[in-house]
């Protein structure tokens, strides 16, 4: 019953981290989306997402990672067996790309606060297709734990699926920058 309860609450604080780090990355491209308004306008705007993208990353996203990342040891500590497995070390691999990810938030969030308002030095599309970077992160990682150990066994039908479905993303983004830049 122990590690069920822990799991329960390990999928909560995970889907706590991923929505703050979903919004986050959404908060740079508001904050990139205000280059060309009118320099008032930009202050407002921008003072704004600097306080929003501070304030979601030290209330929401850290403590529910570290939630996320104690219950996730607690669990790997009270079921051991799953070191031997292929697919959590698959798992493992997925949650070292949410690592660097998580670390490229962090400084995002520090660079925009030392901006004081300046322009952000990353083309707006390189933030849009960063933003989807945490979905991907989440399909193998949900994939991969929930289907376990066919994961391995149709390895090659997974790959070819992902790489549609990023392509699929990815061509939305730039159509809707596409549309945005028209406006």
């Amino acid at each position: 019953m122990l590690y069920t309860v822990i799991k329960a609450v390990h999928i909560i604080f995970m889907v706590s981290y991923f929505a703050g780090i979903f919004y986050l990355a959404r908060i740079f491209v508001y904050y990139k989306d205000t280059d060309d308004f009118e320099e008032n306008k930009k202050q407002v705007l921008r003072e704004q997402y600097v306080f929003m993208a501070r304030r979601l990353w030290n209330i929401i996203t850290v403590p529910a990672g570290i939630i996320m990342l104690v219950t996730g040891l607690t669990m790997i500590f009270l079921n051991f067996g799953l070191m031997k497995t292929p697919w959590f070390h698959l798992k493992l691999t997925f949650l070292v790309g949410l690592a660097v990810y998580h670390y490229w938030c962090w400084k995002k969030v520090l660079q925009i606060k030392n901006l004081q308002g300046n322009i952000l030095p990353i083309e707006n599309i390189k933030l849009r297709q960063a933003n989807e970077i945490a979905t991907f992160i989440l399909f193998l990682v949900v994939f991969t734990v929930i289907l376990k150990s066919m994961v391995i066994e149709y390895w090659w039908q997974l790959i070819a699926g992902f790489t549609v479905l990023v392509f699929l993303i990815m061509t939305t983004v730039k159509l809707v920058n596409k549309k945005n830049k028209q406006r």
